[in-house]
């Protein structure tokens, strides 16, 4: 069988790069087709997964409009020549209307409940839909939903060891607390109306969790200079053994969020929309303090990050609190592979 997988954004690479290594240990071929968006490509290389380029995407409107009818043939010219029998990405509609167009096999994972405009312009092609079952949303007869996480597509115990290697990457003393704070640049096509936290109050919320611990912060945009100081530089691949010793990870990531969640590391989420799978692990685990991007919840935020660094004994806690969300969920990674074997007619 041949698969191929469309990436559009870094994470992507993280959700499939392990189905990848087990469909070809199992004899299939899988095509990765990739967006040159951030470090998308840089993570394919690091983990030795050979893709083709679809160019790097157009901002504003007209422009991503522009950019869909380039992508849709890119993936077409790509599928004449590599005839794949299955198309799996996370949400964007550019595979499933090609797969559509071809008659093929389109499955389409979404964890994001407000990423609308996605939604109308891959559901309709689509031959599944997958999501997790804290999704918010009724997507139709096509949704499948799953129990658990997309972050446990790569942060499983199955597929990720911690390294306490990075404390040294990070010059960090022995037993020194720290915490991560993570500021996106709100240019994704569902953050529109987005303003995230005031500058004043990351200067506050930095001012604050200092007292209690190191700050490193990581950013999609530039810093003013009171922070440039404090943003974190390793190699990005090590970002998640940083986030798995940190004391709390502070900020306006969803992602980043649910993967401070699954590795047992607390973590506060500031955004107008959450997620379900955010609401659910604070709900079901709370392990995630969810705040919209208002001033008095952006307060609430900072109160929230120095009561749980107050705690000192809530490290064991959190780690047991994965544990629990590791025993209760599935392995994503191997529910995607039970799902795209089923199209398997050889």
């Amino acid at each position: 069988m041949r698969i191929l997988v469309d990436i559009n954004h870094p994470a992507h690479v993280h959700y499939f790069r392990n189905f990848s290594t087990i469909m070809i240990s199992k004899g299939h071929e899988v095509v990765f087709v990739s967006r040159n968006k951030d470090i998308a490509h840089r993570l394919l290389n690091l983990y030795n997964i050979p893709f083709i380029d679809r160019g790097k995407g157009q901002d504003g409107k007209i422009g991503k409009l522009l950019y869909m009818l380039y992508a849709d043939l890119k993936l077409l010219q790509i599928s004449w020549k590599y005839e794949p029998d299955v198309y799996l990405n996370f949400l964007h509609p550019y595979p499933s209307q090609v797969a559509n167009l071809l008659g093929k096999v389109s499955l389409v994972f979404s964890d994001t409940e407000h990423a609308s405009l996605h939604h109308k312009l891959t559901l309709p092609f689509a031959t599944k839909v997958y999501t997790p079952s804290c999704f918010r949303l009724d997507l139709g007869k096509k949704q499948v939903r799953f129990n658990s996480f997309m972050e446990l597509a790569y942060l499983h115990p199955n597929f990720y060891t911690p390294n306490p290697d990075v404390l040294q990457l990070l010059s960090l003393q022995p037993n020194e607390k720290y915490v991560i704070m993570r500021f996106v640049s709100w240019a994704a096509a569902h953050d529109y109306g987005h303003t995230g936290m005031s500058l004043e109050n990351k200067i506050k919320a930095v001012k604050q969790i200092s007292q209690y611990a190191r700050v490193l912060i990581t950013s999609e945009g530039k810093l003013p200079r009171d922070l440039e100081q404090y943003r974190i530089s390793i190699p990005f691949h090590k970002m998640h053994d940083a986030i798995y010793y940190s004391s709390l990870l502070f900020g306006e990531s969803a992602t980043m969020a649910s993967e401070a969640a699954v590795l047992g590391t607390p973590s506060i989420f500031i955004d107008n929309d959450g997620r379900g799978y955010t609401d659910e692990e604070e709900i079901k685990y709370g392990i995630v303090s969810n705040f919209t991007e208002s001033e008095a919840d952006q307060q609430r935020a900072i109160e929230k990050a120095v009561e749980i660094l107050r705690n000192d004994g809530s490290t064991k806690k959190y780690k047991n609190v994965r544990d629990r969300m590791i025993y209760e969920c599935i392995d994503t990674t191997q529910f995607m592979v039970d799902e795209v074997l089923a199209y398997d007619k050889g």
